[in-house]
């Protein structure tokens, strides 16, 4: 690991309350991804709604029922019919996280375990929606469990996150070597997306790619039909073949419970498994009209932030 490029309080391997805390900064630099709101809860954001708001709509003929405090009178003087204004009512939308913490990104060649990329990128992304008043929830999913947090607004939202994740990652470390046989388990993550995410949601996806597959679809695009989805696919330099390896080399690698030794030609047949995953996801994401942005593991997030505006 390279310490003096590793993010404030990190080790780049074990995760800390302190160093997702810290990931506040990072979210100022993110601006809102404006959108529609569609959810129930009075809020700051535009909705497709339109009663009491701040914003202007528009000016129809007067309903009975209306309230004669919209009337607007300068219209009516004019055409000599009762007119009433409509404004655009404000929702709160809720922002979710789909975190996965699969045993397959407890892996790094540089800088940062791919794991700890996510966690931190999970972070940022939970500030910002805070930061732009939205309520924050999250489902964190692993081989051994998941954790589902539902939408909550303001500090409490960032809090739930943040002590969840140090949870479920300090336990995946500890049980790095006795990895169970659980190939559904994301799967079974977006069907309880399906169940938390409300219309007009934001959800983002995080991962490294390897267990959302094709079973994943349906559900997903159950969410796509009534949320806005965004896809981050958390990589690293070994994996995408741009760390710099001399001609001859023994190189152990651990992927969860098994440790491999490539040597050039094994290498070459690991990385192209390893991509042809990693295009398997973006093709999963781009049928369900997803767009997919790559984070590295190998750099600080900090110098990644075009990917996250």
């Amino acid at each position: 690991m390279v310490s003096q490029d590793l993010p404030l309080f990190a080790d780049g391997i074990h995760l800390s309350q302190q160093e997702l805390l810290a990931c506040q900064n990072l979210a100022k630099a993110i601006p809102e991804h404006r959108s529609k709101a569609k959810a129930a809860l009075a809020g700051h954001r535009a909705s497709h709604i339109k009663g009491r708001g701040m914003e202007f709509a528009e000016v129809r003929h007067y309903q009975p029922g209306d309230d004669v405090r919209t009337i607007d009178w300068r219209v009516t003087a004019r055409t000599g019919k009762t007119h009433t204004k409509l404004f655009v009512e404000e929702r709160e939308r809720p922002v979710i996280i789909l975190l996965d913490l699969s045993h397959s990104l407890y892996f790094g060649s540089s800088l940062l375990l791919q794991s700890v990329q996510a966690a931190h990128l999970a972070a940022t992304l939970g500030w910002s929606a805070i930061a732009h008043g939205d309520r924050l929830g999250a489902i964190i999913a692993s081989e051994h469990q998941h954790i589902e947090l539902k939408p909550r607004s303001r500090q409490n939202g960032i809090l739930q996150l943040v002590a969840s994740i140090e949870k479920v990652h300090q336990q995946q470390l500890q049980h790095i070597h006795s990895l169970p046989n659980e190939p559904q388990h994301m799967y079974r993550a977006c069907q309880r997306l399906q169940r938390l995410a409300k219309p007009g949601s934001l959800i983002w996806i995080i991962s490294d790619g390897k267990h959302i597959d094709e079973q994943c679809v349906g559900p997903l695009l159950d969410l796509k039909r009534h949320c806005d989805i965004g896809a981050y696919l958390v990589t690293d330099p070994l994996r995408q073949g741009e760390l710099p390896l001399p001609k001859r080399f023994a190189l152990p690698v651990k992927e969860g419970n098994q440790e491999l030794t490539l040597n050039r030609q094994s290498y070459e047949t690991w990385l192209n498994t390893q991509q042809q995953q990693q295009a398997g996801f973006v093709r999963m994401m781009n049928k369900l009209s997803v767009q997919t942005r790559f984070i590295d593991a190998g750099q600080n997030l900090n110098q990644q932030l075009g990917a996250l505006r």
